[in-house]
């Protein structure tokens, strides 16, 4: 049996006549580049995180960047943020040549750990970013009360977790701005790169649909200095397709966590596999379904073997990159972080995934440890 990590060709039959018309249309209109379709689905985002303002551009990397450029972030500037992220979550900092300041992880969720953040943070933090790794919000309760009482504006990296919730409130709603990735392996996919940047901030809002258009708001006039990232119109209208069925998507996802809860238990193999914690306040829209296992990269080529992907997020942490040696971190600044590089494992989570296959995926598990 072959189990994916990932498979888009079965969860395009369901919506490939709709998608297609749209794109069509689209196409036949030839009108390509941001207009009333972006609007559209710029307002539709809005409406779903509950926030004034979205603003659409080319990738999450982008709405990060552009995030920290309408604040400000530049030269002798610290950002504090986790070593435990994909690699835009600091490389957007440096881009601007602010520092990026890392702080470990809660070693159950994989998020920043509050404590580790008020204590990284000094008088030349500009702004702090917190991830809202794999589907599932940061601590936003404390990291906003530390951040309010230093008057530092958050920056919510919630490229993974589009419909997640803090006590009730939705990621990207919570800080100054909230970045989202549409690459075609979120919750939320496109048909290429994609991102948006979501604020109750008006004159924010202003300044990103300026920078996002080389930093002018009426044609050839330019009142800063901006970069080219904008959502075109076919990525605009295959969103909002399935912006339509996100909710069924997360109960799909949802469903078969708890599944796999279920599976590993009648399998014997909660002491051996860690299985993801989800927070009482947070509701979990498992982007990946993560694990902790021993001797993880022998269990990664069994699996393989047995036609299950996976893959590791992620095997080296920022503060290790080479990229980064001159910030001056050594191997074992942030043992939580690295003990995840160490032993984490994303199993396939997608919505489609039947029972068969997810229980295939625990009994080549099962068979591996004996």
């Amino acid at each position: 049996m072959k189990v994916p990590l990932l498979d888009l060709k079965v969860g395009y039959q369901d919506i490939k006549a709709e998608v297609e018309a749209a794109v069509l249309e689209t196409m036949r209109a030839q009108a390509f580049i941001l207009g009333k379709r972006v609007q559209d689905f710029e307002s539709a985002i809005a409406a779903y995180v509950g926030v004034e303002h979205a603003v659409a551009c080319a990738s999450g990397s982008d709405a990060l960047l552009l995030s920290l450029m309408a604040l400000g972030v530049g030269p002798g500037d610290e950002v504090v943020t986790t070593p435990y992220s994909f690699f835009a979550t600091a490389g957007c900092i440096a881009r601007l040549h602010a520092t990026p300041v890392f702080a470990d992880i809660d070693p159950e969720t994989f998020n920043i750990d509050p404590g580790q953040l008020e204590r990284a943070m000094s008088p030349r933090t500009k702004a702090v970013i917190p991830v809202h790794l794999f589907g599932q919000c940061a601590d936003m309760t404390a990291i906003m009360e530390i951040c309010s009482r230093r008057g530092v504006p958050v920056v919510e990296d919630a490229a993974q977790a589009l419909g997640a919730r803090w006590r009730g409130e939705a990621a990207g709603a919570f800080g100054a701005c909230g970045c989202f990735s549409f690459y075609p392996s979120k919750n939320l996919g496109g048909f290429g790169d994609g991102g948006m940047v979501t604020t109750n901030d008006p004159g924010l809002a202003l300044k990103l649909r300026a920078l996002r258009a080389h930093g002018g708001t009426r044609k050839y006039t330019y009142e800063h200095v901006g970069m080219n990232s904008r959502l075109d119109a076919i990525q605009a209208v295959v969103l909002q397709v399935k912006l339509r069925r996100l909710e069924s998507y997360h109960e799909g996802r949802r469903r078969n966590a708890e599944a796999y809860r279920r599976l590993f238990g009648d399998a014997g193999l909660t002491g051996t596999v860690v299985l993801p914690v989800e927070r009482a306040e947070a509701f979990h829209v498992y982007n990946q379904f993560v694990v902790r296992v021993p001797d993880r990269d022998r269990l990664r080529d069994s699996l393989k073997q047995q036609g299950v992907g996976t893959e590791v997020y992620y095997p080296l942490s920022l503060h290790r990159q080479p990229c980064f040696e001159g910030l001056g971190y050594a191997t074992g600044a942030f043992p939580r972080a690295e003990a995840a590089e160490r032993d984490s494992l994303a199993l396939p989570v997608y919505p489609e995934l039947t029972e068969e296959q997810l229980t295939h995926v625990v009994s080549a598990i099962a068979a591996f440890f004996g």
